[in-house]
């Protein structure tokens, strides 16, 4: 079992880590909110630091789960970053949703410092945290992700090595992408089907079997017809991923004119103050018939 120093116990890291102490690795864990890291601690055992540096002093393994970019640089590289601290040989996975640029940035600082480095965003929202049925895309070295993988099954089935350094958050990308394009769908189609006056359990059952079928189709149908919006990736969150893609493709030439549109319809649901809402709540933009 290893030493793992575990940054963010948000909503995704809070689960995560605790799949990682149930396996019987030895876990000190850092939040920005205190409080929450010793509530983790008290639930699941392991020790709390006081900062990131202090979480990887002993580590043989961190890992972050934080927000954002700045998050991200500040956690790692900041002036109590967890890379200050780390010991050359260590590995660190990061499982935030960021720019590719950083990832990148912190594959040649680790690499400096004779650190080991994973870029390895998830996939499976909130739910497959905390049944431990997450996918990973990771970029990074075939040996560094070789040995981030054996720690990651613990809480994910699906790993896929999917190139170098920097390639993990572009794949997240690609999901993100998506996923917005089929909520966007399955939002106009509810709509439709509402205006058509069907009975929305009856053409749930009809298509739902079929190749209309999808993910998002079974997790949010019948909520979103019930317009409840709780119950998931957050409005908020997309919008940061979108433009996290929007601005990869102004780097490498790709056009997204579908993205582009549905980044500024959930700026609409967010100026409805949708904001917390689940990623589904892009029905609401769409005026019942």
């Amino acid at each position: 079992m290893a030493k793992i120093a575990f940054i963010g116990l948000g909503v995704m890291g809070g689960p995560i880590a605790g799949h990682l102490a149930k396996a019987g690795h030895e876990l000190t864990v850092y939040n920005r909110s205190i409080g929450k890291a010793k509530r983790w601690a008290e639930a699941y055992g392991g020790a709390v630091a006081i900062n990131p540096a202090k979480a990887a002093e002993d580590a043989e393994i961190v890992i972050s789960c934080v927000g954002t970019d700045d998050d991200l640089s500040q956690i790692t590289l900041g002036r109590d970053g967890a890379f200050r601290s780390m010991k050359p040989g260590g590995l660190f996975i990061d499982h935030t949703t960021v720019s590719a640029r950083i990832a990148r940035q912190l594959f040649v600082e680790g690499e400096s410092r004779g650190l080991h480095c994973v870029d390895a965003p998830v996939t499976g929202g909130q739910a497959g945290a905390e049944k431990a049925s997450l996918a990973v895309m990771c970029g990074g070295s075939e040996p560094a992700v070789a040995a981030a993988r054996i720690v990651m099954q613990a809480y994910a089935p699906r790993i896929v090595h999917v190139g170098k350094a920097g390639a993990g958050q572009t794949a997240k990308m690609v999901n993100q992408i998506c996923i917005a394009g089929v909520v966007q769908g399955l939002a106009e189609a509810l709509r439709f089907a509402q205006a058509a006056e069907l009975d929305l359990d009856k053409l749930f059952d009809a298509i739902s079997g079929g190749a209309a079928q999808s993910w998002q189709m079974d997790k949010h149908w019948k909520t979103m017809a019930a317009d409840s919006f709780d119950f998931g990736f957050a409005v908020d969150w997309m919008r940061k991923d979108l433009g996290l893609a929007l601005e990869e493709a102004r780097a490498n030439g790709a056009t997204l004119p579908v993205t582009a549109l549905i980044d500024q319809f959930y700026a609409d649901v967010q100026a409805m103050g949708g904001h917390r809402q689940d990623t589904s709540a892009l029905v609401r933009r769409i005026t019942r018939a």
